[in-house]
């Protein structure tokens, strides 16, 4: 099926492919037809090195101002911003002959610019080199565009958050990732550039460029006459083919065989003496961003935290206002007594992991780690050998697993004495078990380092094991905040339990001093749990070792379903209208079958909302 499905395609690829080898193919018969002996060597040459050397210097200014501008281009969103994305590209539309027509107008013996340089732009190689920039530099432009908007923003946020500054992450981060496609736009630009005829003649039919005495040679002596200077033409597109060919081929391309890091990670060790800070994070920020309205205040009392809540509940911004990659209507965020607010995002000395790590493509791990611009040598060597990173380091990113990507960054981030650490769903990609392994790692890294380390999540397991206290928010709203035992515990409300997770939670009313509805018909006693006025509503909570099968018991219920979590067997039960979950092996219990159960009345909770 694939192919036959793929077979009309290569017709079609092998066609186009036919017809543009045809010419150069066609051309080869004409050769001992060329007249060799008319030709004039040292005009030939001489217009071979114009055409050269104005392309070179055309493709150096296309370099200059077109990088930066396609950057301008990729990273604005304006009207303006696209309107001028229109016009420079205005040039491939227009005939040459058109485009050097528009060139006169303003470089012309007549024109403003022309008069204030006294004819110097034109008929001169300084013309030859404007009209060739005009028609080449969209090549460029469009590919540096290109390129720059593929590059994730994400890498010069870590960039930040590792200090450097914008220029800084411009030249070492985003135009190296970005330059091969570049590179490609500049060779177009320059065989567009040395290939130039219309605006050329127009604009400079003197000194000679080669296309234009190529034109001129054709017009006064015919086809043999002209068949010599193609010559030039023709070796230079073969050396362009050659280098293109070997520049592909060439490329480094490690086939070094990967271990499996991810096993790995079990073994890490982190180091056993490091210095205590007790400073903790406080915040207050306020942001509005689309539909949403951000408004957050916590300030938690412990160094091992989590932020839960669904997509687009504000997780992830919060995290970029902490880092200081967002400006926010109102951003308080102090480390300590430290305000980071009033501090950019280079100088917070923060680490900051996205969901992939934010590796640099195009650096070792060498490289990585020596990127933060405090880096501190001897912590990177610590961090390289506790974290098993020594036969790493002459990897790039693409040649390591997820297990040591997330090692690699986590180092990173601590090779500058990172004091708050900020991940956001690092685990969100990988399968359960790699999951599993890695947050038990991190885990074993937070006892013992002094940095505050703040995890995005929407895995409420994922937070009870990496934080001592959560944050749960929902369209930019806090719900509840406090310590992981505390909000599993006794959510605020049942959206919180939703959000966590939880099972065998409810929200009743008391019908009596001592005696609560928990929904339905069913109603517990729930002396001594708190002081209850009667009509009040309540949150409750009854662990699911509290309900049990057994043919004595004085509630009838029924089973809906069978679920298996992780391995064990759990029955999902609706007793008196009330839903349940509990664990249970006993193989009586079946989808759509009744049974009797006990309840432990003694062990349900229940707390005011």
């Amino acid at each position: 099926m694939k192919r036959t499905a793929a077979r009309p395609l290569l017709w079609l690829a092998a066609l186009l492919a036919v017809y543009l080898c045809a010419p150069f193919v066609a051309s080869i018969p004409q050769v001992g037809a060329a007249d060799w002996h008319g030709v004039d060597w040292t005009t030939t040459l001489s217009a071979v090195a114009v055409s050269a050397g104005s392309a070179s210097v055309a493709s150096l200014v296309i370099l200059l101002g077109g990088v930066p501008l396609g950057y301008l281009l990729a990273r604005s969103h304006s009207r303006k911003a696209a309107l001028l994305g229109f016009v420079v590209q205005l040039p491939l539309a227009l005939p040459p002959l058109t485009s050097g027509v528009l060139l006169l107008f303003l470089l012309g013996p007549y024109s403003w610019v022309g008069q204030l340089t006294g004819g110097a732009l034109t008929d001169s190689f300084a013309g030859i080199v404007l009209a060739e920039t005009f028609v080449a530099a969209p090549f460029l432009i469009i590919a540096a565009r290109s390129a720059f908007t593929a590059v994730d923003p994400m890498f010069e946020d870590v960039a930040a958050t590792l200090g450097h500054r914008a220029g800084s992450r411009f030249f070492r981060v985003t135009l190296p990732v970005a330059w091969p496609a570049i590179s490609a736009g500049l060779a177009l630009a320059w065989l567009r550039a040395f290939g130039e005829f219309g605006a050329t003649v127009m604009v400079a039919y003197h000194p000679y460029s080669l296309p234009v005495y190529t034109y001129v040679v054709f017009g006064g002596q015919g086809l043999p006459a002209m068949m010599p200077l193609l010559l030039p033409t023709l070796a230079i597109a073969i050396v362009c083919a050659a280098l293109s060919i070997y520049s592909r081929n060439g490329r480094a391309s490690s086939s070094a065989e990967l271990v499996n890091g991810d096993d790995a990670d079990d073994n890490t060790h982190a180091p056993p003496v490091l210095d205590e800070d007790d400073r903790r994070l406080s915040i207050v920020l306020r942001k509005h961003l689309g539909g949403l309205d951000l408004d957050i205040e916590w300030a938690p009392q412990t160094r091992r935290l989590a932020i839960i809540g669904t997509s687009g509940s504000g997780k992830s911004l919060t995290l970029r206002l902490i880092a200081g990659l967002e400006a926010g209507q109102r951003s308080t965020v102090l480390l300590g007594e430290t305000r980071l607010d009033d501090l950019p995002p280079e100088e917070r000395r923060i680490g900051y992991m996205p969901q992939d790590y934010g590796l640099f493509p195009h650096m070792t791990v060498a490289r990585q780690l020596a990127f933060p611009l405090s880096a501190d040598a001897a912590s990177a060597r610590l961090w390289v050998d506790q974290l098993g990173l020594s036969t790493l380091l002459g990897r790039l990113p693409h040649e390591l697993s997820f297990g040591q990507r997330q090692r690699v960054a986590l180092a990173r981030a601590l090779t500058q004495h990172s004091q708050l650490l900020l991940f956001d769903e690092p685990f969100a990609a990988l399968d359960t078990p790699r999951r599993r392994r890695l947050q038990q790692s991190l885990r074993a890294l937070q006892r013992e380092i002094s940095a505050v380390t703040v995890i995005v999540t929407h895995d409420p397991d994922e937070a009870a094991l990496l934080a001592d206290e959560v944050l749960l928010i929902e369209h930019g709203r806090v719900l509840q905040a406090g310590a992981v035992s505390e909000v599993f515990e006794r959510p605020a409300s049942m959206r919180v339990a939703q959000l966590l997770g939880l099972h065998n939670v409810g929200q009743g009313r008391v019908v009596d001093a001592n005696r609560v509805e928990l929904g339905g018909e069913l109603c517990l006693n729930a002396a001594g749990n708190v002081e209850l006025s009667i009509g009040q509503t309540v949150m409750w909570r009854l662990p699911a070792l509290a309900i049990t099968p057994s043919d004595e018991g004085l509630f009838e219920g029924m089973v809906d379903g069978i679920e298996l979590r992780r391995g064990e067997r759990y029955a999902r039960l609706k007793i008196l209208g009330v839903a349940f979950d509990i664990l249970s092996d006993d193989p009586r219990l079946k989808s759509d079958t009744s049974h009797r159960f006990s309840i432990d009345a003694n062990k349900l909770t229940i707390w005011t909302i």
